[in-house]
């Protein structure tokens, strides 16, 4: 799901003077503006999908007040707070790099920050210049295309082929009703239920939809699956041992641990129990000791997985699984998801990259009409907190830009004594 989200920018900084009796020499008296609003994103447990958004994608938080006269800042504006589930990966959709994990009550997340309020012209007084007529325009806010995704958060995870029984498992241990039907591909969304045992333990199972090969690269129900598994703790693997669609289970085994692998390495590291279902059809108990031996000699995993038989229409073997699932769980800690590992290196490596002269600033193009074209994100923010509604503060412009070696940059392009320069829609002539 995709959102656009837009913060406030700051508030316009002021020219103004002082006109009091008996004050003679007021000086300047313009105030600041007031600080854009954030947008920021909210994890709220009484959502529990992202259909809300589907219907609202366009998010915009308030500009800041002007400043005022008499040396008054303007109003800031509020955050604009935008409700989110528990599970949420949040990814600038131009950049794909992951902006944060949403995971619990509470959390937070500022996706746009707001703009700084602009200076009034109180700030810009000195003895050379006492009187002023100089203020900034507001910082304009931070304004990004968001990928929003939600990820179950479930304790144990199932997996495997379509029609294996994960569904008529999930519904035989919990009170989750899942679609059950005679064909692949029943379950298109990922079913929760939770699971109580006499013990008075209990953990979330999650029936995951159907993998076939080549679901890391995307066919069938592919990454829309495996995203899910990400947060699961124990991964229960369901292995249809009847054989009746013509399936070998040992086969069918490797090649869901190699759509795991080719999606995150990581996820074999997790504690992984076969579930051998369907144990009451004929040739079930056969195929089964074979599977076994096959297993035996299986590097796949870094230990031999432990093998349980069950058959959820007879609900044969269902308590010794809950047990052993619920043991394994109090022994396996939280792993990191693929965004949180992100988030880290993103922490660990600096994304600040030294450029040396000009081209860290800005950029220089001539278009067909020969006007010469000034781009760079810094550049186009000092333009836009600039108020040209002031000489000084077009003077202070020109000044930003010799100072950032604008000029002698246009003079090696070869631009000479009145040709035209245009930074976004303002243009203006070259002076040397």
């Amino acid at each position: 799901m995709k959102i656009n989200v837009k913060a406030g920018d700051g508030g316009d900084g002021m020219v103004a003077f002082r006109r009091e009796k008996y004050v003679p020499n007021g000086g300047p008296a313009g105030g600041d503006g007031g600080k854009g609003g954030s947008v920021i994103l909210k994890v709220d447990e009484g959502m529990h999908t992202l259909m809300d958004f589907r219907y609202h994608r366009h998010f915009k938080a308030k500009s800041g007040g002007k400043g005022m006269i008499k040396g008054m800042y303007g109003r800031g504006a509020q955050d604009l707070y935008v409700s989110v589930p528990e599970g949420t990966t949040v990814t600038d959709a131009e950049t794909d790099k992951i902006l944060g994990d949403l995971l619990h009550e509470g959390d937070e997340l500022v996706v746009a920050q707001g703009g700084r309020g602009g200076r009034g012209n109180i700030h810009f007084a000195s003895p050379r210049n006492p009187a002023p007529e100089i203020a900034e325009n507001g910082e304009p806010g931070v304004e990004l295309l968001l990928k929003l995704e939600l990820k179950v958060l479930a304790d144990v995870g199932l997996v495997g082929f379509p029609s294996v029984g994960k569904s008529t498992l999930l519904a035989a241990v919990t009170s989750a009703k899942p679609k059950i039907a005679e064909y692949h591909f029943t379950t298109l969304v990922p079913n929760l239920g939770m699971v109580r045992l006499e013990d008075g333990r209990d953990f979330v199972m999650a029936d995951l939809p159907g993998l076939i090969e080549g679901a890391s690269q995307g066919v069938g129900l592919g990454i829309q699956f495996l995203r899910h598994v990400e947060r699961t703790r124990v991964i229960l693997h369901v292995i249809d041992m009847s054989g009746l669609d013509g399936r070998e289970p040992y086969s069918d085994f490797l090649k869901i641990n190699q759509e795991l692998s080719n999606y995150d390495p990581s996820l074999l590291e997790r504690p992984q129990i076969v579930v051998a279902s369907k144990m009451d059809l004929p040739e079930a108990s056969k195929n089964l000791i074979e599977f076994k031996k096959k297993i035996q000699n299986d590097r796949t995993l870094k230990k031999i997985p432990e093998v349980i038989e069950i058959s959820a229409v007879t609900h044969t073997g269902l308590k010794a699984l809950l047990l052993r699932t619920a043991d394994v769980l109090e022994q396996t800690p939280v792993f990191p998801t693929l965004a949180e590992r992100e988030l880290q290196k993103q922490e660990e490596v600096s994304e600040y990259v030294y450029q040396e002269g000009p081209a860290a600033d800005f950029k220089i193009e001539r278009d067909p009409d020969a006007v010469w074209i000034l781009s760079g994100g810094k550049l186009e923010k000092l333009f836009k907190m600039t108020n040209l509604d002031h000489d000084e503060s077009v003077m202070r412009f020109a000044r930003q830009l010799r100072g950032m070696g604008v000029d002698e940059a246009l003079r090696q392009k070869g631009a000479k004594q009145g040709d035209l320069v245009r930074i976004g829609k303002f243009t203006f002539e070259f002076v040397e």
